[in-house]
Protein backbone atom coordinates (compact mmCIF):
# COMPACT_ATOMS: atom_id res chain seq x y z
CA UNK A 1 0.00 0.00 0.00
CA UNK A 2 1.40 3.50 -0.53
CA UNK A 3 0.26 5.75 1.77
CA UNK A 4 0.16 9.54 1.14
CA UNK A 5 -0.34 12.33 4.71
CA UNK A 6 -1.45 15.64 4.89
CA UNK A 7 0.61 18.66 5.68
CA UNK A 8 -0.08 19.03 8.98
CA UNK A 9 0.37 15.12 9.87
CA UNK A 10 3.88 15.58 8.18
CA UNK A 11 4.70 18.29 10.05
CA UNK A 12 3.57 16.48 13.32
CA UNK A 13 5.30 14.00 12.57
CA UNK A 14 8.61 16.01 11.86
CA UNK A 15 8.31 18.08 15.20
CA UNK A 16 8.40 14.85 16.98
CA UNK A 17 11.44 13.67 15.28
CA UNK A 18 13.19 16.84 15.45
CA UNK A 19 12.68 16.72 19.21
CA UNK A 20 14.70 13.30 19.24
CA UNK A 21 17.46 14.57 16.66
CA UNK A 22 20.73 16.76 17.17
CA UNK A 23 19.95 20.06 15.40
CA UNK A 24 19.75 19.77 11.75
CA UNK A 25 20.14 15.91 11.97
CA UNK A 26 16.57 15.84 9.55
CA UNK A 27 17.44 17.93 7.01
CA UNK A 28 21.06 16.30 6.59
CA UNK A 29 19.06 13.39 6.00
CA UNK A 30 17.06 14.86 3.42
CA UNK A 31 19.83 16.56 1.92
CA UNK A 32 21.64 13.25 1.49
CA UNK A 33 18.94 11.67 -0.01
CA UNK A 34 18.27 14.24 -2.84
CA UNK A 35 21.85 14.88 -3.53
CA UNK A 36 21.52 10.68 -4.18
CA UNK A 37 18.63 11.22 -6.73
CA UNK A 38 20.22 14.00 -8.51
CA UNK A 39 23.51 12.32 -8.82
CA UNK A 40 21.90 9.08 -9.97
CA UNK A 41 19.31 10.90 -12.54
CA UNK A 42 22.85 13.08 -13.73
CA UNK A 43 24.89 9.46 -14.41
CA UNK A 44 27.92 11.60 -13.46
CA UNK A 45 28.41 14.58 -10.98
CA UNK A 46 31.70 15.90 -12.32
CA UNK A 47 31.41 18.94 -14.47
CA UNK A 48 28.00 18.95 -14.43
CA UNK A 49 26.12 22.20 -14.03
CA UNK A 50 23.72 22.24 -11.42
CA UNK A 51 21.31 25.19 -10.66
CA UNK A 52 19.30 25.74 -7.23
CA UNK A 53 15.82 27.60 -7.30
CA UNK A 54 15.80 28.64 -3.46
CA UNK A 55 13.09 30.02 -1.32
CA UNK A 56 12.91 31.26 2.23
CA UNK A 57 11.74 27.82 3.68
CA UNK A 58 13.35 24.93 4.57
CA UNK A 59 12.65 23.30 1.17
CA UNK A 60 15.32 25.78 0.38
CA UNK A 61 17.97 24.46 2.96
CA UNK A 62 17.45 21.24 1.46
CA UNK A 63 18.37 21.81 -1.43
CA UNK A 64 21.44 24.54 -0.50
CA UNK A 65 22.94 21.11 1.55
CA UNK A 66 22.18 18.56 -1.41
CA UNK A 67 23.56 21.17 -3.64
CA UNK A 68 26.90 21.42 -1.48
CA UNK A 69 27.11 17.58 -1.73
CA UNK A 70 27.22 17.94 -5.20
CA UNK A 71 29.41 20.40 -5.37
CA UNK A 72 32.18 18.44 -3.58
CA UNK A 73 31.69 15.72 -5.91
CA UNK A 74 33.17 18.29 -8.48
CA UNK A 75 29.96 19.67 -9.97
CA UNK A 76 29.29 23.40 -10.29
CA UNK A 77 26.39 24.75 -8.41
CA UNK A 78 25.08 28.20 -8.64
CA UNK A 79 21.96 29.11 -6.25
CA UNK A 80 19.52 31.19 -7.21
CA UNK A 81 17.95 32.83 -4.47
CA UNK A 82 14.63 34.34 -4.29
CA UNK A 83 14.67 36.13 -0.60
CA UNK A 84 18.14 36.41 0.12
CA UNK A 85 17.65 37.96 3.29
CA UNK A 86 15.59 34.91 4.50
CA UNK A 87 17.93 32.24 3.04
CA UNK A 88 18.63 28.91 4.83
CA UNK A 89 21.99 30.85 6.58
CA UNK A 90 23.66 27.23 7.56
CA UNK A 91 22.95 25.82 3.98
CA UNK A 92 24.26 28.52 2.18
CA UNK A 93 27.03 28.67 4.05
CA UNK A 94 27.82 24.91 3.23
CA UNK A 95 27.44 25.64 -0.59
CA UNK A 96 29.89 28.46 -0.43
CA UNK A 97 32.63 26.30 1.63
CA UNK A 98 32.21 23.18 -0.79
CA UNK A 99 32.62 26.02 -3.84
CA UNK A 100 29.46 26.67 -5.00
CA UNK A 101 27.80 30.17 -5.52
CA UNK A 102 25.03 32.38 -5.11
CA UNK A 103 23.47 34.57 -7.59
CA UNK A 104 22.50 38.09 -7.02
CA UNK A 105 18.45 38.99 -6.80
CA UNK A 106 16.91 39.23 -9.76
CA UNK A 107 15.75 42.59 -9.12
CA UNK A 108 17.59 44.18 -12.08
CA UNK A 109 17.60 43.33 -15.61
CA UNK A 110 21.44 42.70 -15.32
CA UNK A 111 20.87 40.39 -12.59
CA UNK A 112 17.30 38.64 -14.58
CA UNK A 113 19.98 38.08 -17.85
CA UNK A 114 22.47 36.07 -15.34
CA UNK A 115 20.03 34.08 -13.94
CA UNK A 116 18.65 32.99 -17.33
CA UNK A 117 21.94 32.10 -18.61
CA UNK A 118 22.69 30.44 -15.75
CA UNK A 119 19.41 28.03 -16.27
CA UNK A 120 19.33 27.76 -19.86
CA UNK A 121 23.01 25.80 -19.63
CA UNK A 122 22.46 23.88 -16.45
CA UNK A 123 22.12 20.14 -16.98
CA UNK A 124 19.99 19.95 -13.63
CA UNK A 125 17.87 22.42 -11.94
CA UNK A 126 16.71 21.56 -8.23
CA UNK A 127 13.49 23.22 -7.22
CA UNK A 128 13.58 24.51 -3.51
CA UNK A 129 11.69 27.57 -4.44
CA UNK A 130 8.26 26.16 -1.94
CA UNK A 131 7.36 23.57 0.49
CA UNK A 132 4.60 21.58 0.95
CA UNK A 133 2.35 24.02 2.45
CA UNK A 134 2.26 26.35 -0.45
CA UNK A 135 -0.51 27.85 -1.31
CA UNK A 136 -2.27 29.33 -4.87
CA UNK A 137 0.31 28.73 -7.12
CA UNK A 138 3.99 30.34 -7.93
CA UNK A 139 4.58 34.51 -6.99
CA UNK A 140 5.28 36.61 -9.56
CA UNK A 141 8.71 36.76 -8.97
CA UNK A 142 9.13 32.91 -9.47
CA UNK A 143 6.76 31.96 -11.93
CA UNK A 144 9.39 33.04 -14.88
CA UNK A 145 11.83 30.91 -13.43
CA UNK A 146 9.32 27.80 -13.61
CA UNK A 147 9.00 28.93 -17.34
CA UNK A 148 12.99 29.01 -18.21
CA UNK A 149 13.38 25.27 -15.93
CA UNK A 150 10.45 24.10 -18.16
CA UNK A 151 12.00 25.41 -21.81
CA UNK A 152 15.83 24.25 -20.57
CA UNK A 153 18.13 21.67 -21.77
CA UNK A 154 17.87 20.85 -17.88
CA UNK A 155 15.88 18.03 -15.93
CA UNK A 156 13.93 19.20 -13.26
CA UNK A 157 14.45 17.68 -9.75
CA UNK A 158 11.16 19.04 -7.12
CA UNK A 159 12.04 19.18 -3.30
CA UNK A 160 9.47 17.44 -1.67
CA UNK A 161 6.82 18.87 -3.62
CA UNK A 162 6.92 20.75 -6.75
CA UNK A 163 6.53 24.42 -5.88
CA UNK A 164 3.24 26.04 -6.92
CA UNK A 165 1.24 22.17 -6.44
CA UNK A 166 -0.81 22.18 -2.91
CA UNK A 167 0.22 18.81 -1.10
CA UNK A 168 -2.82 18.68 0.24
CA UNK A 169 -5.54 17.98 -2.90
CA UNK A 170 -3.35 18.34 -6.04
CA UNK A 171 -4.80 21.46 -7.19
CA UNK A 172 -2.83 23.75 -9.22
CA UNK A 173 -3.63 27.42 -8.63
CA UNK A 174 -1.25 29.39 -11.15
CA UNK A 175 2.33 28.98 -12.29
CA UNK A 176 3.84 25.73 -11.02
CA UNK A 177 7.21 24.14 -11.67
CA UNK A 178 6.87 20.79 -14.19
CA UNK A 179 9.30 18.11 -12.65
CA UNK A 180 10.99 14.89 -14.21
CA UNK A 181 11.96 13.96 -10.79
CA UNK A 182 10.23 14.85 -7.59
CA UNK A 183 12.24 13.50 -4.69
CA UNK A 184 9.84 13.53 -1.58
CA UNK A 185 10.63 12.99 2.49
CA UNK A 186 8.97 10.59 5.20
CA UNK A 187 6.07 9.76 2.87
CA UNK A 188 4.11 10.43 0.00
CA UNK A 189 1.97 13.57 -0.32
CA UNK A 190 -1.50 13.69 -1.66
CA UNK A 191 -1.10 15.98 -4.15
CA UNK A 192 1.89 13.93 -5.85
CA UNK A 193 -0.56 11.28 -6.69
CA UNK A 194 -3.98 13.15 -7.60
CA UNK A 195 -3.89 15.05 -10.67
CA UNK A 196 -3.60 18.01 -11.65
CA UNK A 197 -0.81 18.52 -9.58
CA UNK A 198 0.33 14.51 -10.45
CA UNK A 199 1.41 16.07 -13.69
CA UNK A 200 3.71 18.53 -12.21
CA UNK A 201 5.90 16.20 -10.46
CA UNK A 202 7.26 13.46 -13.27
CA UNK A 203 8.82 10.24 -11.33
CA UNK A 204 8.82 10.43 -7.24
CA UNK A 205 10.66 8.84 -5.43
CA UNK A 206 10.31 8.43 -1.74
CA UNK A 207 13.34 9.21 0.84
CA UNK A 208 12.74 7.70 4.41
CA UNK A 209 13.98 10.46 6.92
CA UNK A 210 12.53 7.99 10.09
CA UNK A 211 8.60 10.11 10.30
CA UNK A 212 6.30 8.46 12.76
CA UNK A 213 3.03 8.14 10.94
CA UNK A 214 -0.31 7.04 12.01
CA UNK A 215 -2.06 4.20 10.93
CA UNK A 216 -4.77 5.58 9.13
CA UNK A 217 -3.60 7.50 5.88
CA UNK A 218 -5.00 10.63 4.14
CA UNK A 219 -4.95 8.59 0.73
CA UNK A 220 -3.59 5.51 -0.25
CA UNK A 221 -3.14 3.94 -3.22
CA UNK A 222 -3.31 -0.10 -3.81
CA UNK A 223 -0.41 -2.50 -4.97
CA UNK A 224 -0.38 -5.27 -6.49
CA UNK A 225 0.31 -7.43 -3.51
CA UNK A 226 -3.21 -5.57 -1.99
CA UNK A 227 -5.15 -6.02 -5.02
CA UNK A 228 -4.15 -10.10 -4.87
CA UNK A 229 -5.17 -10.37 -1.11
CA UNK A 230 -8.56 -8.74 -2.15
CA UNK A 231 -9.17 -10.71 -5.37
CA UNK A 232 -12.09 -13.58 -4.91
CA UNK A 233 -10.68 -16.39 -5.51
CA UNK A 234 -13.50 -19.74 -5.61
CA UNK A 235 -13.02 -22.58 -3.15
CA UNK A 236 -13.42 -26.71 -3.69
CA UNK A 237 -17.03 -25.99 -2.27
CA UNK A 238 -17.87 -23.00 -4.68
CA UNK A 239 -20.97 -23.25 -6.74
CA UNK A 240 -21.95 -20.61 -8.85
CA UNK A 241 -24.28 -19.30 -6.19
CA UNK A 242 -22.46 -19.08 -3.75
CA UNK A 243 -19.51 -17.36 -5.70
CA UNK A 244 -22.49 -14.71 -5.99
CA UNK A 245 -24.64 -13.79 -9.05
CA UNK A 246 -24.50 -10.17 -10.34
CA UNK A 247 -27.38 -8.35 -12.23
CA UNK A 248 -26.65 -6.01 -15.04
CA UNK A 249 -30.21 -3.35 -15.90
CA UNK A 250 -28.16 -1.64 -18.86
CA UNK A 251 -28.50 -1.10 -22.40
CA UNK A 252 -31.60 -0.04 -24.35
CA UNK A 253 -32.27 0.40 -28.40
CA UNK A 254 -30.29 3.49 -28.68
CA UNK A 255 -27.36 1.89 -26.80
CA UNK A 256 -27.02 -2.02 -26.60
CA UNK A 257 -23.45 -1.97 -27.00
CA UNK A 258 -23.27 -0.63 -23.48
CA UNK A 259 -24.69 -3.55 -22.27
CA UNK A 260 -22.78 -5.76 -24.09
CA UNK A 261 -19.87 -4.40 -23.01
CA UNK A 262 -21.40 -3.95 -19.29
CA UNK A 263 -21.98 -7.76 -19.11
CA UNK A 264 -18.24 -8.72 -20.29
CA UNK A 265 -16.53 -6.66 -17.60
CA UNK A 266 -19.13 -8.44 -15.05
CA UNK A 267 -17.98 -11.82 -16.61
CA UNK A 268 -14.55 -11.66 -16.17
CA UNK A 269 -14.80 -9.94 -12.68
CA UNK A 270 -15.32 -13.37 -10.32
CA UNK A 271 -18.79 -13.59 -10.00
CA UNK A 272 -19.98 -17.00 -10.38
CA UNK A 273 -22.85 -15.73 -12.61
CA UNK A 274 -24.22 -12.82 -14.61
CA UNK A 275 -28.46 -11.68 -15.11
CA UNK A 276 -29.08 -9.21 -17.36
CA UNK A 277 -32.50 -7.35 -17.71
CA UNK A 278 -33.39 -4.92 -20.41
CA UNK A 279 -33.92 -4.33 -24.21
CA UNK A 280 -30.58 -5.77 -25.32
CA UNK A 281 -30.86 -9.47 -24.44
CA UNK A 282 -30.47 -10.88 -27.92
CA UNK A 283 -27.19 -8.55 -28.46
CA UNK A 284 -25.98 -10.26 -24.81
CA UNK A 285 -26.80 -13.39 -25.51
CA UNK A 286 -25.52 -13.54 -28.96
CA UNK A 287 -22.19 -12.54 -27.51
CA UNK A 288 -22.11 -13.93 -23.99
CA UNK A 289 -24.21 -17.14 -24.62
CA UNK A 290 -23.87 -17.89 -20.15
CA UNK A 291 -25.46 -14.82 -19.55
CA UNK A 292 -28.90 -15.34 -17.67
CA UNK A 293 -31.23 -12.89 -19.61
CA UNK A 294 -34.77 -11.59 -18.61
CA UNK A 295 -37.13 -9.19 -20.22
CA UNK A 296 -39.59 -8.83 -16.81
CA UNK A 297 -37.57 -5.99 -14.83
CA UNK A 298 -35.31 -5.75 -12.37
CA UNK A 299 -38.01 -6.87 -9.55
CA UNK A 300 -38.40 -10.04 -11.45
CA UNK A 301 -34.89 -10.96 -12.36
CA UNK A 302 -34.50 -13.43 -9.69
CA UNK A 303 -32.06 -13.47 -7.00
CA UNK A 304 -28.53 -11.47 -7.10
CA UNK A 305 -25.99 -10.40 -4.78
CA UNK A 306 -25.34 -7.13 -6.43
CA UNK A 307 -26.78 -4.86 -9.39
CA UNK A 308 -25.22 -2.84 -12.16
CA UNK A 309 -27.49 -0.35 -12.80
CA UNK A 310 -27.46 2.52 -15.70
CA UNK A 311 -24.86 2.22 -18.65
CA UNK A 312 -26.50 3.25 -21.76
CA UNK A 313 -30.10 3.05 -20.21
CA UNK A 314 -31.32 5.97 -21.40
CA UNK A 315 -34.57 7.25 -20.39
CA UNK A 316 -35.19 3.68 -18.02
CA UNK A 317 -36.13 5.67 -14.58
CA UNK A 318 -38.20 2.51 -13.65
CA UNK A 319 -35.58 0.28 -13.88
CA UNK A 320 -33.62 2.58 -12.02
CA UNK A 321 -35.35 2.62 -9.36
CA UNK A 322 -36.36 -0.82 -8.79
CA UNK A 323 -32.99 -1.72 -8.54
CA UNK A 324 -32.23 0.80 -5.83
CA UNK A 325 -35.25 -0.53 -4.27
CA UNK A 326 -33.56 -4.02 -3.51
CA UNK A 327 -31.49 -4.41 -0.42
CA UNK A 328 -28.50 -5.51 -1.78
CA UNK A 329 -25.16 -3.38 -3.22
CA UNK A 330 -25.90 -1.16 -6.11
CA UNK A 331 -23.25 0.81 -8.34
CA UNK A 332 -25.09 3.00 -10.61
CA UNK A 333 -23.51 4.53 -13.66
CA UNK A 334 -24.00 6.58 -16.22
CA UNK A 335 -27.66 7.67 -17.11
CA UNK A 336 -28.42 6.01 -14.17
CA UNK A 337 -26.63 8.97 -12.05
CA UNK A 338 -28.53 11.13 -13.89
CA UNK A 339 -32.03 9.06 -13.15
CA UNK A 340 -31.22 7.78 -9.31
CA UNK A 341 -33.53 9.86 -6.62
CA UNK A 342 -30.57 11.34 -4.03
CA UNK A 343 -33.09 10.79 -1.17
CA UNK A 344 -33.66 7.46 -2.48
CA UNK A 345 -29.69 6.58 -2.63
CA UNK A 346 -29.18 8.11 0.85
CA UNK A 347 -32.46 6.26 2.40
CA UNK A 348 -30.82 2.52 1.10
CA UNK A 349 -29.34 0.46 3.70
CA UNK A 350 -26.96 -1.48 1.65
CA UNK A 351 -24.55 -0.17 -0.02
CA UNK A 352 -23.98 2.30 -2.97
CA UNK A 353 -21.41 2.69 -5.64
CA UNK A 354 -21.46 5.37 -7.41
CA UNK A 355 -19.06 5.94 -10.74
CA UNK A 356 -19.46 9.32 -12.55
CA UNK A 357 -16.97 10.93 -14.81
CA UNK A 358 -15.72 14.39 -14.34
CA UNK A 359 -18.60 15.80 -16.57
CA UNK A 360 -21.09 13.73 -14.56
CA UNK A 361 -19.62 14.61 -11.18
CA UNK A 362 -19.98 18.08 -12.05
CA UNK A 363 -24.24 17.75 -12.95
CA UNK A 364 -24.59 16.27 -10.31
CA UNK A 365 -22.63 18.81 -8.04
CA UNK A 366 -24.07 21.50 -9.68
CA UNK A 367 -20.55 22.62 -11.08
CA UNK A 368 -18.68 23.05 -14.07
CA UNK A 369 -16.69 19.79 -15.40
CA UNK A 370 -13.63 22.58 -15.05
CA UNK A 371 -14.04 23.26 -11.67
CA UNK A 372 -14.30 19.16 -10.98
CA UNK A 373 -10.97 18.28 -12.59
CA UNK A 374 -9.22 21.44 -10.64
CA UNK A 375 -9.87 19.72 -7.53
CA UNK A 376 -10.77 15.99 -8.12
CA UNK A 377 -10.52 15.28 -4.49
CA UNK A 378 -12.78 17.53 -2.97
CA UNK A 379 -15.39 16.97 -5.65
CA UNK A 380 -15.17 13.08 -4.82
CA UNK A 381 -15.68 13.80 -1.07
CA UNK A 382 -18.23 15.93 -1.34
CA UNK A 383 -20.20 13.86 -3.86
CA UNK A 384 -19.77 10.74 -1.08
CA UNK A 385 -21.19 12.74 1.73
CA UNK A 386 -24.08 14.25 -0.09
CA UNK A 387 -25.45 10.92 -1.55
CA UNK A 388 -23.72 8.68 1.75
CA UNK A 389 -22.80 6.67 -1.13
CA UNK A 390 -19.32 5.45 -2.19
CA UNK A 391 -18.30 7.45 -5.43
CA UNK A 392 -15.44 6.21 -7.87
CA UNK A 393 -14.64 9.56 -10.05
CA UNK A 394 -13.20 8.18 -12.66
CA UNK A 395 -10.06 10.08 -15.10
CA UNK A 396 -6.24 10.00 -15.30
CA UNK A 397 -5.98 9.33 -11.42
CA UNK A 398 -9.39 7.38 -10.52
CA UNK A 399 -10.18 8.56 -6.84
CA UNK A 400 -12.64 5.75 -4.68
CA UNK A 401 -14.01 7.97 -1.84
CA UNK A 402 -16.76 6.70 1.20
CA UNK A 403 -18.89 8.55 3.42
CA UNK A 404 -16.58 9.81 6.63
CA UNK A 405 -13.41 10.81 6.45
CA UNK A 406 -11.38 7.68 5.78
CA UNK A 407 -8.70 7.65 3.51
CA UNK A 408 -9.65 8.39 -0.37
CA UNK A 409 -7.94 5.43 -2.84
CA UNK A 410 -6.18 6.48 -5.69
CA UNK A 411 -5.79 4.84 -8.63
CA UNK A 412 -3.38 5.70 -11.80
CA UNK A 413 -3.20 1.94 -13.57
CA UNK A 414 -4.47 3.21 -16.59
CA UNK A 415 -3.35 5.06 -19.92
CA UNK A 416 -4.90 7.66 -21.57
CA UNK A 417 -6.20 5.21 -24.64
CA UNK A 418 -8.64 3.86 -22.15
CA UNK A 419 -10.70 7.40 -22.84
CA UNK A 420 -12.69 5.82 -25.05
CA UNK A 421 -16.61 4.94 -25.83
CA UNK A 422 -17.63 1.91 -23.44
CA UNK A 423 -14.42 1.93 -21.45
CA UNK A 424 -16.65 3.16 -18.56
CA UNK A 425 -18.95 0.37 -18.88
CA UNK A 426 -16.55 -2.12 -18.80
CA UNK A 427 -15.54 -0.76 -15.83
CA UNK A 428 -19.32 -1.04 -13.90
CA UNK A 429 -19.67 -4.62 -15.16
CA UNK A 430 -16.56 -5.35 -13.11
CA UNK A 431 -16.75 -3.47 -9.98
CA UNK A 432 -20.65 -4.67 -9.95
CA UNK A 433 -19.14 -8.38 -10.19
CA UNK A 434 -16.52 -7.98 -7.56
CA UNK A 435 -19.77 -6.39 -5.10
CA UNK A 436 -21.72 -9.43 -5.73
CA UNK A 437 -18.32 -11.48 -5.21
CA UNK A 438 -18.42 -10.07 -1.19
CA UNK A 439 -15.89 -7.09 -1.37
CA UNK A 440 -16.91 -4.03 0.03
CA UNK A 441 -17.99 -0.84 -2.06
CA UNK A 442 -14.45 0.94 -1.36
CA UNK A 443 -12.92 -2.54 -2.14
CA UNK A 444 -14.75 -3.15 -4.88
CA UNK A 445 -14.37 0.14 -6.73
CA UNK A 446 -10.51 0.15 -6.08
CA UNK A 447 -9.61 -3.34 -7.60
CA UNK A 448 -12.04 -2.57 -10.53
CA UNK A 449 -10.04 0.51 -10.83
CA UNK A 450 -6.48 -0.91 -10.87
CA UNK A 451 -7.48 -4.42 -12.84
CA UNK A 452 -9.15 -2.07 -15.60
CA UNK A 453 -6.46 0.32 -15.64
CA UNK A 454 -4.10 -2.57 -15.93
CA UNK A 455 -6.28 -4.06 -18.64
CA UNK A 456 -6.11 -0.75 -20.40
CA UNK A 457 -2.77 -0.91 -20.99
CA UNK A 458 -2.33 -4.69 -21.52
CA UNK A 459 -4.88 -3.82 -24.44
CA UNK A 460 -3.58 -0.76 -25.74
CA UNK A 461 0.75 -1.43 -25.30
CA UNK A 462 0.94 1.73 -27.02
CA UNK A 463 -1.61 1.89 -30.03
CA UNK A 464 -5.16 2.71 -29.95
CA UNK A 465 -8.04 -0.27 -28.81
CA UNK A 466 -11.55 -0.21 -28.03
CA UNK A 467 -13.45 -0.90 -25.13
CA UNK A 468 -14.23 -4.87 -26.05
CA UNK A 469 -10.17 -4.99 -25.98
CA UNK A 470 -10.53 -3.93 -22.60
CA UNK A 471 -12.69 -6.63 -21.30
CA UNK A 472 -10.47 -9.32 -23.17
CA UNK A 473 -7.12 -8.42 -21.29
CA UNK A 474 -8.88 -8.71 -17.88
CA UNK A 475 -8.05 -11.73 -17.31
CA UNK A 476 -4.38 -11.00 -18.34
CA UNK A 477 -4.44 -8.40 -15.69
CA UNK A 478 -5.93 -10.36 -13.14
CA UNK A 479 -2.87 -13.15 -13.60
CA UNK A 480 -0.46 -10.16 -13.65
CA UNK A 481 -1.73 -9.54 -10.24
CA UNK A 482 -1.93 -12.71 -9.07
CA UNK A 483 1.36 -13.97 -10.10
Amino acid sequence: MRSAYGVETVRAAERELMARLPDGALMQRAAAGLAAACAELMGRVYGRRVVLLVGSGDNGGDALYAGARLARRGAGVTAVLLSPERTHPGGLAALRRAGGSALPTRRENEDAATVERAIRSADLVVDGIVGIGGKGGLRPDAAPLAELAESSRAAVVAVDLPSGVEADTGEVRGAAIRADLTVTFGTHKPGLLIDPAREHAGSVRLVDIGLSLPDEAEAEALQHADVAALLPVPGAESDKYRRGVVGIAAGSSRYPGAAVLAVAGALRGGAGAVRYVGPAGDAVIARFPETLVSDQGPKRAGRVQAWVVGPGAGDDAQSVAEVLAQDVPVLVDADGLRLADRDLVRARKAPTLMTPHAGEAAALLGVSRESVEAARLHSVRELSERYGATVLLKGSTTLVASPGRGPVRINATGTSWLATAGSGDVLSGLAGSLLASGLSALDAGSVAAYLHGLAGRFAADGAPMGAHDVSESIRSAWRDVMS
